[in-house]
């Protein structure tokens, strides 16, 4: 539970901190109003960490950056055009220390939207509480006037902070008629914040959800990434799926609530789903503490079953199969996030990992030789350890001795792939002899020819490790005399 009394401490702690103060201290001197608003001053009230620093004044941009420029090693207006102007602030204290932050401060907004664009008529405004009201939730609707350090709330915001609840300062169905997109921003505050919507704002989601054709691929992707960035996404995976917007932004995550069959032999794909990815974000916790969120190995994870509706059979006894589900799936999420405007190399990685995630499963049934433990290395690439993580999370059986078998059989195959990377450098598993080299031996130029030898050569050396060149030039003349 919130406490009123801790989060107006931490208020006054935020707006003491160098940087606020030297730019508060600013303004004030100049005639301006200023005020933090929205983020950090939610953030602060809740004691998660300041990450930005938002401000809004009655300044203009032009008077803003007039403000700034002196105290700003670095400054930028890129958003002059709606009212912001950002800059980098840097203040030594008196104890001799340096304190820097980016902060962005944007004239006060009385925005009007069309309903057919998200895209506002760009409108400054005269009042802070005008500006708080337009925006998209009341725990966003907050500012603190500084110097003065005076809470500002407009739309009972702090009620809401305390009771933990996600509602729109004005009608919901208002609000996300006036930006779709703020659908989208509910379900990952849902799971950021660990907020609940009110029923009125779900309701809203699922009447307006049609309207989110109007938002860019590019919003989209940027709200569906910071959704899954949160250690909790499921709250907000799970909004989307049942106000149906996931329908128009991510179809293939409710199209994994397959029927069950009647003896019902297969697992809740969609909720198996939805538990690999929070197992992954476990894995990526305990093996790379404090690193950023890996949003290739959360998309894989979320979408690595997407190809079982497409596969799924019913057999003799009512089994179940998804025979290549994995190749299928692949195809599907390069569709996805090709869609959804990612860059080539993060749809090539989650394709890759997705198409990967089963390989470990026929080693868990029998111990693999070197070539094959070779072969698993050289297909991961660059992704092994994603697929580390990735395949151990896929793991969601409730039986516990084949949890631990399947735990056990990993355990083992990573360290097998420890031993062989010490003796062969598996990661630049290359054949004993080069394309020149190959060239110079079978005395031909350059051509289909060649890349078959190097071909032939590498699946040799995967079979059986580092020959020598000595040895791999006399097997390769073997083989092409017999060809």
């Amino acid at each position: 539970m919130v406490s009123v009394a801790e989060s107006l401490v931490r208020l006054q702690d935020l707006a003491s901190s160098p940087v606020v103060a030297r730019v508060a201290s600013a303004f004030a001197e100049a005639g301006y109003e200023l005020a933090l608003v929205g983020g950090p001053v939610r953030d602060a009230m809740l004691g998660r960490t300041v990450s930005d620093l938002d401000f809004t004044s009655n300044a203009s941009p032009d008077q803003i950056l007039a403000v700034l420029k002196p105290m700003a090693s670095a400054w930028w207006d890129v958003g002059r055009d709606f009212g912001t102007i950002g800059a980098k602030v840097t203040v030594t204290d008196d104890d001799g220390v340096e304190h820097a932050d980016t902060v962005e401060i944007t004239t006060y907004r009385a925005d009007a939207y069309d309903g057919v664009t998200r895209k506002p008529v760009v409108a400054f405004g005269d009042t802070l509480e005008d500006d708080l009201r337009r925006r998209d939730f009341t725990v966003n609707s907050m500012a603190l006037r500084i110097p003065e350090i005076t809470l500002v709330d407009p739309s009972g915001g702090v009620e809401d902070l305390v009771a933990h609840l996600l509602r729109t300062p004005s009608s919901p169905e208002v609000s996300f008629g006036d930006d779709p997109l703020r659908m989208l921003r509910a379900a990952r505050f849902a799971s950021q914040l660990g907020f609940r919507p009110t029923d009125d704002v779900i309701e809203a989601m699922e009447v307006r959800r049609e309207t989110i054709s109007i938002v860019s691929p590019e919003r989209i992707q940027a709200e569906l990434g910071k959704l899954l960035a949160t250690d909790h996404p499921r709250a907000g995976l799970e909004l989307l799926v049942d106000t149906g917007i996931a329908d128009l932004v991510l179809p293939e995550l409710p199209a994994l609530r397959l029927e069950p069959d009647e003896h019902h032999h297969h697992k809740d794909v969609y909720q198996h789903s939805l538990t690999v990815l929070e197992q992954a974000i476990g894995y990526e916790h305990s093996r790379h503490p404090g690193e950023a969120p890996d949003l290739v190995l959360r998309w894989a994870a979320l979408l690595h079953d997407i190809g079982k509706p497409a596969t799924k059979k019913t057999g003799p006894g009512a089994a179940v199969t998804f025979y290549h589900h994995d190749l299928v799936g692949a195809k599907l999420a390069k569709k996805r996030l090709t869609a959804l405007r990612y860059d080539g190399d993060t749809i090539k990685s989650v394709a890759r990992l997705v198409e990967l995630h089963m390989r470990f499963f026929g080693y868990s049934e029998g111990v693999w030789a070197d070539s094959a433990v070779r072969r698993y290395v050289r297909d991961a690439g660059p992704l092994l350890e994603r697929l580390h993580m990735l395949v151990r999370a896929d793991v969601t059986t409730r039986n516990r001795r084949k949890a631990d078998r399947l735990g056990f059989a990993y355990d083992d195959l990573e360290q097998r792939i420890v031993e062989l990377q010490e003796q062969e450098e598996l990661e630049s598993v290359r054949p004993d002899l080069d394309g020149n080299r190959i060239q110079e031996v079978l005395g031909i130029a350059p051509g289909r020819e060649v890349g078959e030898a190097y071909r032939w050569l590498l699946e040799l050396r995967l079979d059986e490790g580092p020959l020598g060149e000595e040895e791999a030039t006399r097997r390769l003349l073997d083989w092409w005399s017999s060809r």
